[in-house]
């Protein structure tokens, strides 16, 4: 039995990058989940006599909306659930699983690297059958079915039982409650070679896999302590909290102190490794060295056939704009495609269907292939785990090693994070105003080549993404990139991402604050920064 329940539309209910996210107070008002998911099912009539897979990062409310979305599913026709156990599905294996047993879509449980308990973030967003997050056309037209719903259907049931594996019913319909770390460490074993990663364990290497307590600890104790044999205590903060354990789940070395404290030690394990939230996201460290995302893809992309899931070689590479020109660089050395999009992993989805990408990353700490449709924490430590085993070397010798063939992108993100939303969005207004009058110019020394506001064309699908982000590119190859995210959810969130190219191998030992002096003071006068938000200083640094 099913009731349907009148309700009244919720302003803002937009989904912005990474679907919809708000403070659990938000979500927890009566309705407001409900409108959403009712959202999906009137805007994805599949849905309907098909399979849905359902599961989240763990967070506090996870459980509760779980409950809700089951209720919903039922009553809305939706004829198999496919559930994580104790409604836990990391982002990626969610991805995987969606994939694997060809369900219509998922509904991910999420606010990624936001901060979570009672008065931390919550978040939702619908992925499509490919396993990756639903394109515009299909988030707008949920948006805008949240404008215009006045009810929802909820099925008359009991509350599920999330922690006990295997099949049921719940109202007509069925529910599999499955362990999605065996269908995700399945899926790992057929990219990497084990065997070797074993023996690289097995001759005394040593790594620190920091899960943040957060969705990544059951993933990583699986397969790092139990396939791999790394020794028990090798992941650290395993256990998935609702509130992250007071971590800050967003691996930067602003963020994870304890892993950048263990790795600039004396006695500092060969890997350093971080997750996120929901484990989409992975930050690689050395002894006394924090790779750079945007480092950390060109590298994967430059020894890629090392890996037996890659032998072969790749079709092309992807990078968000925002992330530097490193892995560019390889892909022409390569002599593969390269590929510049908007923030936000959807938009890999064509460029990976298409096998026109197989390695595709971003600067926020996110790198992954053509092996899901989402960011794959885990998966990006393996790969340099089985990098580790194949060469012998070490990290920081693999980084001198590209840095000397390819060249070095110093590169810096400043975050100016809480701004008055009027005054960020004044900012920006200002500097699409100076675009027109800027190439020519000369600030600080470097002459502007380029200045626009960035717009994407999909060469797969032909749609156009327009103010994905303002560049200002100059003739030496240095670019400063201005951006609002998409990924707070309280006051506005200024990006200012800095990057110089260094060919020079004499040159490659500079602290990175320091080579970007020049682009840092560019940054500020130019956008007006302290004058318009009143911010002298950023409020992370990575």
């Amino acid at each position: 039995m099913s009731k349907t329940i009148a309700t009244t539309a919720f302003a803002g209910q937009r989904p912005g990058t990474s679907g919809l996210r708000k403070k659990v107070t938000v979500f927890q008002q009566p309705h407001y989940l409900e409108n959403f998911v009712q959202a999906i099912f009137d805007s994805v009539p599949e849905l309907n006599g098909g399979v849905l897979v359902v599961g989240g990062d763990g967070r506090y409310y996870n459980r509760t909306a779980i409950q809700t979305i089951l209720k919903m599913a039922a009553a809305n026709g939706v004829a198999k659930v496919l559930v994580g156990k104790g409604g836990i599905l990391s982002t990626p294996a969610a991805s995987c699983v969606i994939r694997k047993y060809g369900a219509v879509g998922g509904i991910v449980l999420s606010a990624s690297h936001n901060p979570g308990g009672p008065d931390g973030d919550f978040g939702i967003k619908y992925n499509i059958s490919n396993g990756g997050p639903a394109p515009e056309a299909v988030t707008e037209a949920i948006y805008a079915r949240t404008q215009t719903i006045t009810e929802y259907q909820l099925a008359d049931a009991a509350d599920y039982n999330l922690d006990t594996l295997g099949e049921g019913e719940l109202a007509g319909m069925q529910v599999v409650v499955l362990d999605s770390v065996l269908d995700y460490s399945e899926l790992m074993a057929s990219l990497f070679d084990f065997a070797a990663i074993r023996a690289w364990f097995a001759a005394g290497h040593t790594m620190r896999f920091d899960s943040l307590s957060a969705v990544s600890g059951p993933y990583a104790k699986h397969i790092i302590e139990g396939v791999l044999g790394a020794p028990a205590g090798t992941v650290v903060n395993g256990e998935p909290l609702e509130d992250f354990g007071g971590h800050h789940p967003d691996p930067n070395p602003a963020h994870a102190h304890e892993l950048m404290e263990a790795m600039f030690a004396a006695d500092a394990p060969d890997l350093g490794a971080a997750s996120d939230g929901d484990a989409d996201r992975n930050m690689i460290v050395g002894k006394k060295l924090a790779v750079t995302p945007s480092d950390s893809l060109a590298i994967m992309a430059a020894n890629a056939t090392l890996i037996p899931g890659y032998k072969d070689g790749l079709a092309g590479v992807a990078r968000s704009m925002p992330t530097s020109q490193a892995v560019d660089v390889v892909a022409k050395a390569l002599g593969i495609e390269s590929f510049e999009t908007p923030t936000g992993w959807k938009f890999f989805g064509n460029l990976l269907d298409a096998n026109r990408a197989t390695l595709c990353g971003e600067e926020s700490y996110g790198t992954s292939s053509n092996h899901v449709r989402e960011k794959d924490g885990v998966w990006a430590v393996l790969f340099w785990l089985n990098l580790l085993a194949a060469t012998g070397k070490s990290v920081t010798e693999l980084v001198s090693a590209h840095w000397a063939r390819f060249g070095r992108h110093f590169y810096s993100r400043h975050d100016f994070e809480g701004l008055d939303t009027d005054a960020a969005n004044g900012l920006m207004e200002h500097l699409r105003g100076l675009l027109g009058g800027l190439a020519g110019q000369k600030l600080h020394g470097l002459t502007v080549k380029l200045a626009d506001d960035f717009a994407y064309t999909d060469p797969i699908d032909g749609s156009v993404s327009e103010k994905q982000g303002i560049r200002v590119l100059f003739e030496d190859g240095s670019r400063v990139v201005y951006r609002l995210s998409g990924t707070g959810t309280e006051g506005a969130t200024l990006r200012v991402y800095l990057e110089r190219y260094v060919a020079d191998t004499a040159g490659h030992g500079e602290d990175t604050q320091s080579a970007l002096a020049a682009l840092i003071t560019i940054s500020r006068e130019l956008a007006q920064i302290a004058e318009r938000t009143g911010r002298l200083q950023p409020t992370v640094v990575t």
